[in-house]
């Protein structure tokens, strides 16, 4: 066994590194429509006191996502895989940048424990970005996968992985797993990358998910956007477009929160009304599942959400062939 897999490394001594000497932005007082009650749940300590005992990360905590008390008191946990520092530095996200831990082989194990103990019908397993690894943590996932479906069989999968840039191979490896549903975000449009996203490249992300579909037409593809960075109207059409050519299933719009004063600035918020345009927008442009409003995020009401999805193609097969008679 390496020592890059039993000796931890330690942790950066601030959060992001890269963004201590960025100007502040001024984080803005949101808007009514926006806001969340604190959780106090007597499930929410439940999911809490579960994942503290499994030594488990989740992207809830890591990220500060707003839905983490409506969705631990639902028993709706999503699983952050291969520790809690990341190889990038994007200008939106709240996860700890620096030098990453080396790999926990038993984490798999761990995470289709609390899969299993929680009862949990679809679950989600995200990653940091692991541009240290050979093959950028996809042997790691498809471990995780294969743990659950050993531990937890009746529970369908939904997986939010890197772009894994620049990894031969690894894309298949995750698909030879086969999740049901394969998630990977483009977070925005392609103006924005070279400030918002700087490590990744749009059209990269935009292959991944077309690639998913070729090599495993069955698998649910999914993706989401953040609104409020100064992108406009036209550059979501045409974004929503590009999806729609790599065949992506499922659309998922959110409001962008800004997590400190050294992160990206928020330049609107967008209110309901113009969420609901989006999405009517998306769902003219053939998407089978969409998900927009202020407070959605890519694993918000994921398990509900994979139900409606699954039906959504039951229907359009039942269509098509009804079509061909």
């Amino acid at each position: 066994m390496s020592d890059s897999l039993i000796k931890p490394v330690e942790k950066p001594k601030h959060r992001h590194p890269e963004k201590r000497n960025r100007p502040d932005n001024p984080i803005q007082r949101k808007p009514e429509w926006i806001r969340v009650k604190a959780p106090v749940s007597k499930d929410y300590r439940k999911t809490a006191s579960l994942v503290r005992e499994n030594n488990l990360v989740t992207v809830c905590e890591e990220a500060a996502c707003p839905n983490i008390g409506e969705c631990w008191a639902k028993k709706h946990a999503t699983f952050m895989i291969m520790g809690e520092i990341c190889t990038r530095a994007c200008a939106f996200c709240n996860v700890t940048t620096g030098k990453p831990n080396g790999l926990d082989i038993f984490e798999p194990y761990r995470v289709a424990d609390s899969t299993a103990k929680l009862g949990l019908e679809h679950v989600v397993v995200t990653s940091v970005d692991r541009d240290d690894l050979d093959d950028g943590g996809a042997q790691h996932f498809a471990e995780t996968i294969k743990a659950i479906r050993e531990r937890a069989p009746n529970t369908t999968i939904e997986i939010l992985t890197p772009d894994f840039k620049d990894k031969k191979g690894a894309l298949e490896i995750v698909v030879e797993a086969r999740p049901d549903v394969f998630n990977h975000n483009l977070e925005t449009v392609p103006r924005l990358y070279p400030t918002i996203r700087p490590g990744a490249r749009y059209y990269t992300s935009l292959n991944l998910l077309d690639r998913v579909k070729q090599l495993d037409p069955s698998i649910f593809t999914k993706s989401g956007i953040m609104v409020g960075l100064g992108e406009t109207k036209i550059e979501i059409q045409q974004m929503m477009d590009d999806y729609r050519a790599a065949d992506v299933d499922f659309l998922t719009v959110g409001q962008y929160l800004q997590p400190t004063p050294k992160h990206a600035a928020i330049d609107k918020f967008v209110t309901p009304e113009e969420f609901e345009n989006y999405a009517t927008m998306a769902r003219a442009k053939g998407f089978l599942m969409v998900s927009s409003s202020p407070l959605t995020r890519s694993s918000y009401l994921a398990g509900d959400d994979f139900a409606e999805l699954r039906k959504a193609r039951n229907e359009q097969l039942a269509k098509t062939a009804e079509s061909s008679k």
